[in-house]
């Protein structure tokens, strides 16, 4: 659609003056937002900056306390998902709901959808209808195939399908990119951008900023549950957006570094595994040491070796002046001294059905117990001191995770291994999938257990990440070490060159 018959159509999705309270805290108030019909629009905010409550507003999840919502110019009120996707608003986030037992031609054709007659599946015509909706977005997928057997863009692509067979005219993206690579990316933004040309309006919800300069149109950005702008792409800047984000100046993300690094801490030599050839390396008590490389490197094999949680053929690992037995498993690297906060926090870092107080009590019981006996005092103490220091936004130690923000869950993963008190911290992206202004408090977190004398080992794919919050950079690749420099004399040319393989030191 042309930029002058989008402004003079009515407007896909207008919200105004919405409100919405939770046990009396403002999670979203007087926020609006606009999406034109035949465009991407990104909606950005730091985590907790109230994008996924004012999402399910719109899509019939919650009901709001105030203000109004217009679909194609028209007031509406949606009690529950069912009645917004009957309004064609459709919402894909970022955990697909792809049943992995049936087919992909079911998938797309759920419930409602699915043609019969008298109860019975007419399977001839799900299949056309399937296959007309794959048609839509020019996806060529097996129909018969099984939804565990799809690759994560497949995935997508059937959601996406699934969403057309509702005749979506808003769709709502959380997250598209997070599970894909960068080639699938590409072939998203393809079936996207067709979309857009057939007069789809598209919410895209991203952390990724340069996604949004790629591929969106305009943009809002909320924080605090506000509405601070809406402007187009093309007059605004990356600087520009995350100060307005986070209400400071992007150069101020990332803290000083240390003014002077102690004993080490932790001294690997030789470590050899399944990825990792012959990894020798030493990180001092106050130290940062950051560690990239490409994907499949050996970067994250690499901290799993050292928490214990993965075996290793050959090499030795010392905290302090004790060597730790040859893979020693997690338990004993954690009596050691040695705690790891994993890449996927969703999976491996939390238990997203079990409350804050509940996680963090279970990674500290004999800080939490006596003689067996577990003491629920405890429990909470030891979680709102968590909460405090990390700044968690929730509204109880009872919440369950599941319920928080990305960023949120971050923090109940450090929080559960900070309050071991660790020698050696060691972890594996950090800020992946979250916010820059989360990413700003960690970062302030990091260099503040470093000053309190702790060891930290952290791996990043992003090089201004590494650079920012590192004292030294070690870079892998094909499970080596290439190079290795001070962080305050690094640039991303050089790393970048390690990372390909040039080694250096």
């Amino acid at each position: 659609m042309s930029d002058e018959a989008a402004e003079s159509a009515p407007l896909a999705l207008e919200a105004s003056g919405i409100v919405k309270r939770f046990e009396g805290v403002h999670a979203l108030e007087n926020a609006r937002l606009d999406v034109r019909p035949g465009e991407i629009h990104a909606l950005l905010g730091e985590n907790g900056a109230g994008k996924s409550t004012l999402i399910k507003v719109i899509t019939g999840l919650y009901d709001a306390d105030a203000g109004e919502i217009r679909v194609r110019g028209e007031k509406v009120e949606f009690d529950n998902v069912r009645e917004a996707n009957a309004a064609g608003i459709v919402a894909l986030y970022q955990e697909l709901s792809i049943i992995p037992t049936i087919s992909v031609a079911e998938n797309i054709l759920l419930g409602e959808q699915t043609p019969s007659s008298g109860g019975v599946v007419q399977w001839g015509k799900l299949r056309k209808r399937a296959q007309e909706q794959l048609d839509k977005i020019n996806k060529k997928i097996p129909l018969g195939k099984l939804g565990f057997e799809l690759s994560p863009v497949q995935q997508t692509m059937v959601a996406f399908a699934r969403a057309l067979a509702t005749d979506a005219k808003i769709l709502i993206l959380d997250e598209p990119t997070a599970s894909l690579t960068d080639t699938e990316i590409v072939d998203l933004f393809t079936v996207l951008r067709g979309l857009r040309d057939q007069g789809v309006a598209i919410l895209y919800v991203s952390h990724r900023l340069e996604e949004v300069f790629e591929l969106c149109d305009r943009l809002t950005i909320m924080r605090n549950g506000q509405t601070i702008v809406t402007k187009d792409v093309a007059d605004s800047h990356v600087d520009e957006v995350i100060s307005t984000m986070v209400g400071r100046a992007a150069d101020e993300l990332f803290p000083a570094r240390a003014t002077s690094i102690g004993e080490p801490v932790m001294t690997v030599e030789g470590l050899t595994g399944r990825r990792v050839q012959d990894v020798s390396l030493q990180v001092h008590a106050g130290e940062v040491l950051g560690v990239g490389g490409l994907a499949g490197a050996g970067r994250s094999e690499l901290l799993r070796i050292l928490s214990g949680a993965q075996k290793h053929v050959h090499g030795t690992i010392a905290v302090g002046d004790e060597m730790l037995p040859h893979s020693p498993g997690v338990a004993r690297a954690l009596e050691a001294g040695v705690a790891l906060v994993p890449e996927e926090r969703r999976s491996q870092g939390v238990m997203l059905k079990a409350s804050i107080q509940d996680n963090i009590a279970i990674a500290n019981l004999p800080s939490v117990s006596t003689s067996g006996v577990v003491a629920g005092g405890r429990i909470i103490d030891i979680a709102k001191r968590g909460m405090q220091d990390l700044q968690i936004k929730a509204r109880s130690p009872r919440q369950h995770v599941g319920e928080l923000s990305g960023g949120n869950q971050q923090k109940v993963v450090l929080a559960k291994m900070l309050a071991r008190k660790p020698r050696v911290l060691l972890m594996d992206e950090p800020t992946r999938g979250i916010d820059v202004g989360t990413k700003a408090e960690i970062y302030r977190l990091i260099r503040r257990l470093a000053e309190d004398g702790t060891a930290i080992i952290v791996v990043s794919s992003e090089l201004p990440e590494l650079i920012g919050m590192s004292d030294r950079i070690i870079i892998m690749h094909e499970g080596r070490i290439s190079g290795e420099v001070p962080a305050e004399d690094a640039d991303e040319e050089v790393l970048l060159a390690y990372c390909y393989g040039k080694t250096g030191k």
